[in-house]
């Protein structure tokens, strides 16, 4: 074990959905290891997570992912100051594996306990490739549970400025991909089709994009208007749908989070969450940002979907901040990012 005055080394574990996550980073930034066991084969069947599924395979997936994250980083029990684990929000099935494990492994090797907030964690994840970013930063989190623009005001300061009011970006790409019959998870296979496809060939709608103070979001109205229009002209090219629907959902998030920084006067952009790994808005964000003369921060695609290295790295600033957590404190199902007034 090492002295926080020399480097701290986090093992992080991630069990809040359908990926069983573990890894080991050291001082918030250097990973060493990061292992994820996705579950995707296993919920395609069945179009979505199926919980109690997930949570079955959290128990069989989670201790073989340690193991393998120790190893990969070359390192034993031994050499952990601090066990960082997902806390909330998620399905509490899935978050009671890792969190009881997590607590068990510190009270074992006697290091301090991290309960980390998920959304957090994915604030975390760009500033692993990039450190260098300078707050105030605009962090836009598209997932398919959330849709959130947060000002980065500093580390563990957030200020909430626009959320979705229904339906999340990656639920309505998954919605829209189930009912094209596409397939599951559906980011990647709208983003897929959509190649083959024409991103002007149906103008769908932009909702709250006429109010340039409204920095909320809006999918359902969207995902309707997919759906009569595909009902209402059977023959459309299934790949014009899904490049129009992407570009729809691609140009709202991109305008609103160019809105943000500059009302907040943000260094630059940084994307979370799963939906952040397409391609469309990844270029898209990357030449507004440039055409503002603010940096765009794109975590690379293993950091975008869920993972323990970026549960470490949070784990590492709240312990800085806030020291451990008791061991007596639980799973936060309806965990909300916490923000300042």
């Amino acid at each position: 074990m090492t002295s926080a005055s020399a480097r701290t080394v986090v093992l992080g574990l991630e069990t809040s959905c359908d990926e069983t996550a573990a890894a080991i980073v050291v001082d918030g930034i250097h990973v060493l290891s990061n292992v994820v066991s996705s579950q995707v084969e296993i919920h395609a069947e069945f179009g979505g997570v199926v919980p109690e599924i997930a949570s079955r395979a959290h128990m069989s997936n989670l201790h073989p992912v340690i193991d393998q994250a120790l190893s990969d980083a070359g390192m034993t029990s031994s050499d952990i100051d601090i066990v960082a684990c997902t806390h909330g929000p998620g399905l509490i099935g899935a978050l009671l594996v890792g969190v009881s494990a997590a607590k068990a492994l510190a009270a074992a090797w006697r290091v301090p306990y991290v309960g980390v907030n998920h959304l957090e964690a994915h604030l975390y994840a760009a500033l692993i490739d990039d450190p260098s970013l300078e707050f105030p930063l605009v962090v836009e989190l598209v997932s398919g549970g959330h849709t959130l623009l947060v000002e980065m005001i500093d580390h563990g300061r957030y200020r909430v400025l626009g959320q979705t009011i229904d339906d999340a970006a990656g639920e309505a790409f998954d919605k829209v991909a189930r009912f094209l019959g596409l397939g599951y998870p559906g980011g990647p296979a709208i983003e897929k089709t959509a190649r083959g496809g024409d991103p002007t060939a149906i103008r769908f709608p932009r909702a709250l994009s006429s109010d340039p103070n409204n920095l909320d979001f809006s999918f359902s109205g969207l995902k309707t208007a997919v759906m009569n229009y595909v009902r209402a002209h059977p023959e459309v090219s299934s790949a014009d749908v899904a490049a129009s629907f992407q570009a729809a959902v691609v140009d709202v998030l991109v305008a609103k989070a160019r809105r943000a920084a500059s009302r907040v006067g943000a260094s630059g952009i940084v994307l979370g969450g799963g939906v952040s790994a397409n391609s469309a808005l990844r270029d898209a964000m990357a030449s507004g940002c440039a055409d503002d003369g603010i940096r765009a921060a794109l975590p690379s695609r293993d950091m975008c979907t869920d993972n323990a290295a970026m549960v470490a790295a949070a784990g590492w600033y709240r312990w800085r901040s806030d020291g451990a957590m008791p061991l007596s404190s639980g799973a936060q199902p309806h965990l909300r990012l916490p923000v300042i007034d």
